[in-house]
C-alpha cells in the first residue's frame, strides 16, 4: 500500500518561489500607484485655473462697465432730483436701450459662414432648439427682447424647463442677443471664439 507521504523537507523549495513572488507582485503594485501619482493631471488643473482667472477678469470687466454704465444716469438723476419736485424725485432710472439696427443676413453670414434667421435665439451660443421654445413660452422671441432680459429672467425660464435645463448658464446671453440685434456680428463672432462658457 502506497501512502501519499509529503516531505517537508522539500516544502521550502516551492515556498520560497511562491514568496519571491508575492512580494515582487506587492512591490510592483505599490511602485506603480506611487509612480502613477506623481502623474497626475497636474498639466489639466494648471489650465483650468488660467482659465477660471480669465473668466473671473472678464467678470470683473464686465462689472466695472456696468458699474460705469449706470454710475452716470444715476449722478445725473441724483442731481436733477435734488433741483426737481417730489414726484421727479420718485422716478426710476430706465435700463440701458438696445441700438436696432436692421438686420443683414449678409453680414451675419459673412462673419459666421452660415445663413442666420432673424432673431433665431439660438445664435447665442448655448441657446439650443429647446431653449429657445422655453424663450418663446415665456414671449421672448427676438435678439432686442432676450438683449433687454435680465440673468435672472433667463434662469427663471430655464427653470421652467425642469431639472435638465439647469446646468446651463445664462450669464452671457443677454449681451450676445445685444450684439445681434445692433447687427454686431464680427464681435460677437470674435467673443464667442474667445469664450465657451455659453454653453456650460
Amino acid at each position: 500500500m502506497n501512502l501519499l507521504i509529503i516531505d517537508l523537507s522539500n516544502i521550502p523549495c516551492w515556498l520560497i518561489p511562491l514568496l519571491v513572488g508575492l512580494i515582487c507582485a506587492i512591490l510592483g503594485y505599490l511602485l506603480g500607484r506611487l509612480a502613477g501619482k506623481g502623474n497626475d493631471s497636474s498639466d489639466d488643473l494648471d489650465l483650468w485655473k488660467r482659465k477660471n482667472a480669465s473668466l473671473k477678469a472678464d467678470l470683473e470687466a464686465c462689472r466695472s462697465q456696468l458699474k460705469t454704465a449706470t454710475a452716470a444716469p444715476v449722478a445725473a438723476s441724483s442731481t436733477a432730483s435734488m433741483s426737481s419736485s417730489f414726484a421727479a424725485q420718485t422716478e426710476t432710472i430706465p435700463e440701458p436701450t438696445i441700438t436696432i439696427v436692421p438686420y443683414d443676413p449678409a453680414a451675419a453670414k459673412a462673419a459666421f459662414g452660415k445663413t442666420i434667421k432673424e432673431d433665431d435665439l439660438t445664435v447665442v451660443e448655448g441657446i439650443g432648439p429647446k431653449i429657445r421654445e422655453l424663450f418663446h413660452n415665456f414671449d421672448i422671441k427676438t435678439w432686442a427682447s432676450l438683449g433687454d432680459t435680465t440673468v435672472e429672467k433667463c434662469q427663471e425660464v430655464l427653470q421652467s424647463g425642469g431639472k435638465r435645463f439647469e446646468i446651463h448658464r445664462p450669464q452671457s446671453w443677454p449681451m450676445q442677443a445685444k450684439l445681434a440685434a445692433e447687427g454686431k456680428w464680427g464681435e460677437l463672432k470674435k467673443w464667442q471664439d474667445e469664450h465657451d462658457y455659453g454653453k456650460e
